[in-house]
C-alpha cells in the first residue's frame, strides 16, 4: 500500500533536517524550470517547490544519495552525462548501478531519520525512476515516472553512508539529472 501524500509531506522536514544538520548539505525548495524537478551541485540539493509530496520526498532522498556519490567519487559526477540515445550497453549498466546506489543511500538516510516504514515505497519508486531513466537515456523521450510504476519491486537494502565533506561542483541544469 502506498503511503498517503500528507504522511509523506509530514516527513520532509525531518529528512531535510537530517541532511542539513548531520551531513552539512543545504536543501532548498525553489522554482525549477520544466521539465526538471530537482538538481544538485555536491553541496546543495534543490527540489522543485511545486513537487507533489511523494515525488519531493523521493527526489530529496535520491539526490542526497547522488550528493554522497559526487563527494566520494570523481567518476560519479560523469555518469549519465551522455546525450540521450548515445549510451552503450555498458554505460547503461553503469547508470543503473549509479542510480540504484543513490537510492540505497537515500533509504539509509530515511532510516537515520527514524523512518523505517517506507522501504517498499522507496524501492518501488526507485525502480520506476530507473525504468524512466533507462527509457529516457535510450530514446530521449520523457514519459511520466508513474507510467513505469510497478508495485512490489524487490526491496533495496540501505547502504551505509560514508563520511564525506560536501564540496560545491556545478549544478546540472543541462538535464543530466532528470528527476
Amino acid at each position: 500500500m502506498r503511503p498517503s501524500k500528507p504522511y509523506l509531506n509530514s516527513l520532509l522536514p525531518r529528512v531535510r533536517a537530517r541532511i542539513e544538520s548531520h551531513y552539512g548539505l543545504a536543501v532548498s525548495f525553489v522554482a525549477i524550470a520544466p521539465p526538471f524537478t530537482g538538481d544538485l551541485d555536491g553541496a546543495e540539493v534543490r527540489i522543485h517547490e511545486a513537487h507533489e509530496s511523494d515525488a519531493a520526498l523521493f527526489t530529496l532522498a535520491h539526490l542526497f544519495g547522488h550528493s554522497v556519490q559526487w563527494n566520494t567519487s570523481d567518476r560519479a559526477r560523469l555518469i549519465g552525462g551522455n546525450e540521450p540515445g548515445r549510451y552503450t550497453a555498458a554505460e547503461l549498466a553503469e547508470v543503473r548501478a549509479y542510480e540504484r546506489e543513490a537510492s540505497r543511500y537515500g533509504l539509509q538516510l530515511l532510516h537515520e531519520a527514524g523512518i523505517a516504514d517506507l522501504d517498499g515505497w522507496l524501492s518501488d519508486f526507485a525502480a520506476a525512476d530507473l525504468a524512466f531513466l533507462a527509457h529516457y537515456y535510450a530514446t530521449g523521450e520523457r514519459q511520466p515516472v508513474a507510467d513505469f510504476w510497478v508495485d512490489g519491486q524487490p526491496l533495496l537494502q540501505p547502504l551505509a553512508i560514508p563520511a564525506f565533506q560536501p564540496r560545491r561542483f556545478k549544478f546540472r541544469w543541462d538535464g543530466v539529472v532528470v528527476q
